[in-house]
């Protein structure tokens, strides 16, 4: 039987693809609509709010695929090898 206390960082990490589909309506002023980032950023916080007077959730889907390390960007598989140093 494997123990979670015994278990390496090796088996608690992993590389993960992620696809999150979020439909929403919301109540916003025109200005904010421009600003990719901005609206990307407003659209996050509004959806972890959860719906109320001014936003009504539709629609989410979501899904997440464990993939080889491999295919991770250099960036990420450094992160994971300092991770790793670390524990």
């Amino acid at each position: 039987m494997n123990n979670p206390a015994n278990q390496t960082l090796d088996d608690s990490v992993g590389v993960y693809e992620c696809e999150l589909r979020l439909k929403f309506r919301l109540i916003e002023e025109k200005l904010v609509m421009g600003d990719q980032e901005q609206l990307l950023q407003m659209l996050v916080d509004a959806f972890a709010y959860g719906s109320d007077d001014y936003m009504e959730s539709l629609d989410t889907d979501i899904v997440v695929h464990e993939i080889p390390e491999l295919k991770a960007s250099p960036r990420l598989r450094r992160q994971l090898i300092r991770l790793r140093n670390a524990s």
